[in-house]
C-alpha cells in the first residue's frame, strides 16, 4: 500500500520505532477523531466560530503526530478563518476533508503497523 497521507518518519522518531507505542498513539488518535468531528459539527451548527477555530487548532496538533502535513496546513487555515469568523462557507468543506483524511490515515497506519509488527 502506498501511503498518501501517513508519513511514518515523525512517529518513528518520537517512539524510537517501538511498534507497541506507535500502536498506542494510533489508537489514541483514532479515538479522538470522532470527538473532533462531533465537536466541529456541533460548534458549526451553533455558529460558535471562535470555539470551532480552537478545536481546529487542537486537531492540528493531533494530525501532526502522524505526519499529516497537508491536513495540518488545512486545519491551520480553518483555525484562522473560524477564529476570525471569515469565509464561513468554507467551514463544512474543511470538516469534510478532515473526516476523509483521518479515515484514510487510519487505514494507512493500520496497514503500516500490521506489516511491521
Amino acid at each position: 500500500m502506498e501511503y498518501t497521507i501517513f508519513k511514518p518518519d515523525y512517529l518513528l522518531s518520537i517512539t524510537g520505532g517501538d511498534m507497541e507505542v506507535m500502536s498506542e498513539i494510533a489508537g489514541i488518535f483514532g479515538s479522538q477523531v470522532p470527538e473532533f468531528l462531533t465537536g466541529m459539527r456541533s460548534l458549526l451548527e451553533q455558529e460558535k466560530h471562535y470555539e470551532l477555530g480552537l478545536l481546529a487548532h487542537k486537531a492540528k496538533g493531533s494530525v501532526t503526530v502522524l505526519g499529516m502535513e497537508e491536513t495540518a496546513k488545512m486545519l491551520k487555515e480553518f483555525e484562522l478563518l473560524a477564529k476570525a469568523g471569515e469565509q464561513k462557507e468554507k467551514y463544512i468543506g474543511f470538516i469534510t476533508r478532515f473526516e476523509a483524511d483521518t479515515t484514510t490515515v487510519m487505514e494507512e497506519v493500520n496497514d503500516y503497523l500490521g506489516k511491521n509488527r
